[in-house]
């Protein structure tokens, strides 16, 4: 399953995130990675929580992002869970980039079982994509 939450700066979408970690750490068998930009959750999130800050890798675009999310699920088979905070801030705010990589994610999703991809975007709801709209947490 692949999942979008969406919001304006304030409206809790860090915070929501961070519970999916703990949720998705109680129940999984495999590993819980979450990608962010900076090092703003390291104390929020729990430590059994693979953390990797982007910035360190220089992804600054979706498909630099896409390549790095590949190459870490293709690393790792046990993964079960992936969080990405702020993806659309790393894919620097370019909404048709940011789509492309949705449904890329979206793909890698289809082809392996048992994969939750969820992910956090700073943009007003009025102003989401087609593309966002098939993907928004229900």
């Amino acid at each position: 399953m692949l999942s979008l939450i969406v919001g304006v700066k304030g409206t809790g979408k860090t915070k929501h995130l961070i519970d999916l970690t703990d949720k998705a750490l109680a129940s999984s068998n495999g590993s819980v990675v979450c990608l962010e930009k900076g090092n703003k959750l390291r104390y929020d999130v729990k430590y059994q929580v693979r953390l990797i800050d982007t910035s360190e890798y220089y992804i600054e675009d979706g498909q630099a992002l896409y390549g790095f999310v590949a190459g870490i699920l293709a690393s790792d088979h046990d993964i079960t869970h992936l969080f990405i905070d702020s993806a659309l801030k790393i894919c620097k705010n370019n909404t048709d980039e940011f789509d492309v990589f949705l449904d890329e994610c979206a793909r890698l999703v289809a082809q392996r079982e048992g994969l939750d991809i969820v992910m956090t975007a700073s943009i007003a709801v009025e102003s989401v994509t087609e593309v966002m709209k098939k993907y928004i947490e229900k």
